[in-house]
């Protein structure tokens, strides 16, 4: 056990974290236990070690944006990463068949949940804080960027891939005079996502985007894309085409990585989001290939960092309702996944990209900011 105490203490140093220490991105060791785990499996152990409530941290978000700075997984080259890897290869985590599965273990978990943490209007992605002074407006500015950024106009035929609970679809009917549909695979984003957007044009199926038809002025997708799945890249992009009209817009809102992976991190895809795959820029360069021409790519990744932080704020202080539907493990489990990731962006691990897309060069596409 002292081998192994050394040498976590040792990595942990060189991106200046110690145990027990005195600063708020240090870590506390509760069990012993804690070093082998970390060390024998990786990044599921240090999450799953931290749910069992093994240790602790002041501030999450900073011992992970230290950590990640450092690129200490990088180092440790006994974390089983292998398993992983070879699964995500071998395995097709966003096929069809599989698709409905993040809507029944992350969107599905409890809509209570959910209006505790978001914003007023629901936008369960990353904020757009430019001049926001809190999560609401960051909110209403990014629904009102991307409305802007695909020329939209009233009676406009708008497609929302993975809608959620139709934060956009409402915003653009309201705002905009848009008729939308949006298709989600969570049955409570579908339920509440009705309610919400009663008397508007807007329709909100439960469905696969590879079940739909018709033709659409413009099409955006708000944080869908991480659950395709590296092997379904080309088919989403294919199917968009097809579902563009000529002179039509295309925006892509996701979470991009710096560099290529087929796998997630093991600890995400167990308690999170199950066959999620963060792409890179190459990934989506191919599958765009010989189907779209790019217009312009936006980078507001820090912003996710502060958006984060709101929800969890949110979180944190709507605990004391949520708890009588939810346990303490829950309740770790959701802290250190929010933290965590606010300090991936933090540390530029992870980016967010807007993405706009046309089919034809010669609409003339301007960029409006």
């Amino acid at each position: 056990m002292q081998k192994e105490k050394l040498v976590v203490e040792d990595f942990l140093s060189e991106a200046g974290v110690a145990v027990n220490g005195d600063n708020s991105r240090d870590i506390s060791i509760y069990n012993d236990g804690f070093y082998k785990r970390v060390l024998g499996q990786g990044s599921l152990g240090l999450g799953e070690s931290y749910m069992d409530g093994w240790w602790d941290c002041e501030k999450l978000d900073e011992f992970f944006n230290h950590v990640l700075r450092a690129r200490l997984e990088k180092k440790i080259k006994n974390w089983r990463v292998v398993p992983a890897l070879a699964n995500a290869i071998v395995f097709n985590a966003g096929n069809y068949k599989r698709a409905f599965r993040i809507g029944e273990n992350h969107y599905d978990i409890g809509n209570d949940l959910y209006k505790a943490m978001l914003d007023k209007r629901m936008v369960y992605t990353c904020g757009y804080w430019k001049t926001a002074k809190n999560l609401d407006e960051a909110q209403e500015d990014k629904l009102d960027l991307i409305c802007r950024k695909i020329n939209l106009k009233p009676g406009m035929k708008i497609l929302d891939i993975g809608c959620g609970w139709g934060s956009f679809a409402l915003f653009a009917a309201e705002k905009y005079g848009a008729h939308v549909t949006g298709i989600t695979v969570s049955k409570e984003q579908v339920a509440l996502g009705r309610d919400l957007c009663k008397g508007l044009p807007v329709d909100i199926q439960f469905k696969d985007y590879r079940d739909m038809e018709g033709e659409f002025d413009a099409i955006v997708s708000i944080g869908m894309f991480e659950h395709v799945g590296y092997k379904n890249y080309g088919t989403y992009m294919k199917k968009v085409h097809s579902l563009l009209k000529d002179d039509g817009v295309f925006l892509l809102h996701t979470i991009g990585g710096n560099k290529s992976d087929v796998s997630t991190d093991s600890w995400i895809d167990k308690y999170i989001f199950p066959g999620g795959m963060i792409p890179s820029i190459k990934q989506i360069g191919k599958s765009v290939e010989n189907l779209f021409v790019m217009e312009d790519w936006h980078n507001f990744g820090t912003d996710y960092d502060k958006t984060l932080m709101a929800w969890f704020a949110n979180f944190d202080s709507g605990w004391g309702n949520l708890k009588n539907n939810y346990d303490e493990r829950f309740y770790r489990m959701w802290k250190y996944y929010l933290l965590a990731s606010a300090g991936s962006f933090r540390a530029r691990k992870n980016q967010l990209w807007q993405v706009v897309l046309t089919k034809h060069p010669e609409n003339g596409y301007k960029r409006i900011y």
